[in-house]
């Protein structure tokens, strides 16, 4: 539903006892609420769309009974004037039933029921023997309907008691004057309910809105607390364990620059105490992730391939391709992770290969592609025993459930990860 500007809004009234319905809409509410009133509008046009072709049977019966009353209509004298007034509340109530009119200003809407009340009033005081009490009743419905409760009720009984006064003064019986006090009561207690009855089933869906938002509230903030206890436990044993493996590196280290042990076994040290320091990084990424801290994304894959350069003394060059755009912070996170996966999986494998890192921004996709090309004079040098194995098995179902894919597998020279991901 397209927003409607601020100015244009009908203004929010208090929902208590006799206030008038206009259909409130509260800017600042979730989108469960806004949908209940475009709802509620768009049951209040029906409804007004329902009701409108009685306001042309009201016309047509008014006219009908001024023309068989009497004086008749004429061109002159009384007659000119029931023909005058009949053609004023003909024209008040043809704009009052139309669908614009409800966006007209209170004033307006006021002066227009005024118009057709005082019509009604002066069909009476020139046709007291006519059937004319349906324009006064008529106006005082929508007095009712329309305005608000003080000023709707103050004008219905203005008009009843001015009906009431013209009957009388034209004579007519104390029976007529009941019936027509009767008639104009009646009209104003059905619209009442009417209106109440709207007002009444909008609250209640705008109630259902707003549990809606407070038990997925209530379930956010117990997923937040449960991620919370979660991270609290990894951070006390994942960070607890990687610490103590990266402390006893260190020391295997110093161990090692006494004894002058080969330097493929520092070398294997060195890597697993990189390993470690990733890990514990990585550790501490899920656990703020955890507790609600801003995730990484595709705009870091340059300080990510910067890094790796850095740490590993590794060739790799990153190109980016297309016009770049805002991701959804899902996409962004699986192509973060799986260039960071496929980064780590070529320093376990194939330390020191030249890697090329390919973003590229097509239309309604965005790819990312790491490749690495091994010197065949240092095959063989990686740690493949390191790892679970699992790194591209856990990218993939990351992926996925963005609705990308991936592939990955050997090349002539090395091997290459590639990954679509909708955007």
């Amino acid at each position: 539903m397209t927003p409607t500007p601020q100015s244009d809004r009908p203004r929010p009234v208090s929902a208590g006892r006799g206030a008038f319905y206009r259909l409130p809409v509260d800017t600042t509410g979730s989108a469960r609420e806004a949908e209940a009133h475009g709802r509620a509008e768009e049951r209040l046009r029906r409804q007004r769309g329902v009701l409108r072709p009685f306001g042309l049977v009201v016309i047509a019966a008014v006219a009908i009974g001024a023309v068989n009353g009497h004086p008749a209509l004429g061109v002159h004298g009384e007659g000119l004037g029931v023909l005058l007034v009949v053609v004023v509340f003909a024209a008040a109530l043809a704009w009052a039933v139309r669908g614009s009119f409800p966006e007209r200003s209170m004033t307006v809407q006021a002066v227009v029921i005024g118009v057709m009340g005082a019509c009604g009033v002066a069909l009476v005081a020139l046709q007291p023997q006519g059937a004319t009490e349906l324009a006064g009743g008529a106006a005082v419905w929508m007095a009712v309907v329309r305005l608000p409760f003080t000023l709707g009720a103050a004008l219905a009984v203005a008009l009843t008691v001015g009906l009431d006064l013209a009957l009388a003064v034209g004579g007519g019986s104390a029976a007529a004057v009941l019936a027509a006090t009767l008639l104009c009561a009646l009209l104003a207690l059905v619209a009442y309910f009417i209106k109440q009855a709207r007002a009444s089933q909008t609250r209640t869906e705008l109630l259902l809105a707003q549990l809606e938002d407070a038990r997925e509230e209530q379930l956010r903030t117990a997923a937040i607390a449960e991620r919370g206890r979660i991270a609290t436990e990894l951070h006390d044993v994942l960070a607890h364990s990687l610490s103590a493996a990266a402390i006893q590196l260190q020391g295997a280290r110093k161990l090692l620059e006494h004894e002058h042990v080969g330097p493929q076994v520092g070398a294997a040290i060195e890597r697993s105490a990189e390993l470690v320091r990733d890990g514990l990084q990585n550790a501490r990424q899920a656990v703020g992730a955890l507790r609600g801290d801003p995730l990484p994304g595709i705009d870091q894959l340059d300080s990510l391939v910067s890094t790796f350069r850095r740490d590993t003394n590794t060739e790799v060059t990153l190109t980016i391709e297309g016009d770049a755009r805002p991701l959804p912070e899902d996409a962004s996170l699986a192509l973060y992770r799986a260039a960071q996966e496929a980064l780590t999986n070529i320093a376990r494998y194939a330390p020191g290969a030249a890697t090329t890192v390919l973003l590229r921004y097509e239309g309604s996709r965005t790819s990312l592609t790491v490749e690495d090309r091994v010197d065949p004079a240092r095959a063989g040098e990686g740690l493949p025993g390191l790892g679970g194995g699992n790194g591209l098995s856990g990218l993939r179902e990351r992926v996925e459930r963005t609705g990308g894919t991936v592939q990955a597998g050997p090349t002539a020279d090395g091997w290459r990860v590639e990954l679509e991901v909708p955007t």
